[in-house]
C-alpha cells in the first residue's frame, strides 16, 4: 500500500469523512476503495490535461481491484465550470447507467472537483462522490468543505450545491507533474490560511517556501496543515454563514479581476487570489486598519514565488472601475446589496466586514489602476 504521511478528519456526523495525504496514493487507490466502499461502481470525471497525466494510473489501480468504472473527460481550464459542460457530465453519468448507490470521483483541480461535486449533488437527486485532487490548489482547498458548483456570466461560482465528499485522496505526487505557474497559483491559497489567522503558518511559509516548492517534507506538512484549518472552519460553519466566509480573503477582488479577464489563462484562480490578498491587505491600510509594512511584506513573499501582486501584473487590458465594480457587486458575500469584505488588521488577523462603502472600494481601485 501507499505511504499515507498525513490523515485529517472532518468530522461532521454522518457526513465524516477523511483526507488522505501521501505519495502514490492513486496507484492504491483501488484497493482503497474497494475496502471503503465495497459493491460499489464509480463514474470518474476528468480533464483532458489530467486524463493524459494521471487518469491511466487510476484506472489501473481500479482494474487492479476488479472494480467497474466509467468515464467523463472535459476540456481543461475554468471555462468548463459552466451549464453545458455540467449538462454534458451528468448525461455521461447517466449514460454509464450509474445508479444512486454509487459514487463519482472527481480526479482533477478545483475545476474538475467543483464541477463533478455538483453534477453529483443532483445527478438522480443526489449521489456521492470521492475528490482525487491532483493540484496543489485542489489539495489545500477546494477538495474540502463540500463547496461545489458552476460559474454564470453573472459571476463565479454563483451557481451550485454544498455537498461534501465522502473521502479526499490527496496523492502528493500528482505535483509533480504541475509546471510553476499551476503550483505558485495554488500556493496562494496555502499563503492565505497564515493570513487569516495564523501569523505563525506565515512566519513558517517564509522559511519553507523553497522547500516547499522543490517537493520537500516540508509540501506534505503545509498541505496538512492547511486542510486541517480548513477542516476546523468546516466543522464550526459549514454553510458559510459566518466564520467560514474568511476564508475569502482576497477573493473578492480576485473573482471581480476572474471575471473580467473572462475566466481565461490570462489570470487563473490562484493568481487572482494573490492580487486579491495584497488588495485587501492595501484597502486595510487604506481605511487605517492594518499596518503598512504588513501590506508590503505579503506582497514580497508572494512576488519572491513568481505570483502577481498587482493589476499591472495581468496581462491585456482590465475592464473598467464600474466593470470591475459591477462584478464585486454580484459576490456570494453580498447581503441585502451591502458589500462584505474580508479585510485584516494585519498578517493572521483577518476579519469579516459589512456595509462596506462602495465608493471608498471604486476610490481604492481607481488608485490602484493609476
Amino acid at each position: 500500500m501507499a505511504q499515507i504521511d498525513h490523515t485529517v478528519h472532518v468530522a461532521l456526523g454522518e457526513r465524516a469523512y477523511d483526507i488522505l495525504i501521501g505519495p502514490g496514493l492513486l496507484d492504491d487507490a483501488g484497493a482503497i476503495l474497494a475496502e471503503k466502499f465495497p459493491g460499489r461502481r464509480y463514474g470518474i470525471v476528468t480533464d483532458e490535461n489530467v486524463a493524459r497525466a494521471q487518469l491511466p494510473r487510476l484506472v489501473k489501480s481500479l482494474e487492479d481491484a476488479g472494480l467497474s468504472y466509467s468515464t467523463v473527460v472535459v476540456p481543461a481550464g475554468e471555462a468548463s465550470k459552466c451549464y453545458a459542460v455540467l449538462e454534458d457530465v451528468v448525461e455521461g453519468l447517466l449514460s454509464a447507467k450509474l445508479e444512486r448507490g454509487d459514487l463519482v470521483i472527481a480526479l482533477g483541480g478545483g475545476v474538475i472537483g467543483d464541477l463533478a461535486g455538483f453534477a453529483a449533488s443532483i445527478t438522480r437527486r443526489g449521489m456521492d462522490f470521492i475528490q482525487m485532487p491532483t493540484s496543489l490548489l485542489a489539495q489545500v482547498d477546494s477538495s474540502v468543505g463540500g463547496k461545489t458548483g458552476i460559474n454564470s456570466p453573472h459571476g463565479k461560482n454563483l451557481v451550485g450545491a454544498f455537498h461534501q465528499p465522502k473521502l479526499v485522496l490527496a496523492d502528493l505526487s500528482t505535483l509533480d507533474t504541475l509546471d510553476a505557474r499551476q503550483f505558485a497559483a495554488g500556493y496562494a491559497e496555502v499563503v492565505k490560511y497564515g493570513l487569516i489567522d495564523d501569523p505563525e503558518f506565515f512566519d513558517w511559509l517564509d522559511a519553507n517556501r523553497v522547500e516547499i516548492f522543490n517537493g520537500g517534507v516540508a509540501r506534505g506538512e503545509a498541505i496538512a496543515r492547511c486542510c486541517a484549518h480548513k477542516a476546523r472552519v468546516v466543522i464550526e460553519d459549514e454553510k458559510e454563514i459566518g466564520v467560514r466566509a474568511l476564508l475569502n480573503l482576497g477573493h473578492t477582488f480576485g473573482h471581480a479581476l476572474e471575471k473580467d479577464t473572462g475566466y481565461s489563462d490570462r489570470l487563473l484562480h490562484g493568481e487572482g487570489v494573490a492580487i486579491g490578498m495584497v488588495l485587501a491587505h492595501g484597502f486595510s491600510t487604506k481605511l487605517g486598519l492594518a499596518p503598512g509594512q504588513d501590506k508590503t511584506r505579503v506582497e514580497a513573499h508572494l512576488k519572491a514565488v513568481g505570483l502577481p501582486t498587482t493589476l499591472a501584473d495581468i496581462p491585456g487590458t482590465l475592464g473598467s472601475t464600474e466593470t470591475l465594480m459591477a462584478a464585486i457587486a454580484q459576490d456570494k458575500k453580498v447581503s441585502r446589496g451591502a458589500l462584505t469584505f474580508i479585510l485584516t488588521r494585519g498578517i493572521g488577523r483577518s476579519f469579516i466586514e459589512k456595509n462596506v462603502d462602495p465608493t471608498v472600494v471604486r476610490d481604492y481601485l481607481n488608485e490602484m489602476r493609476a
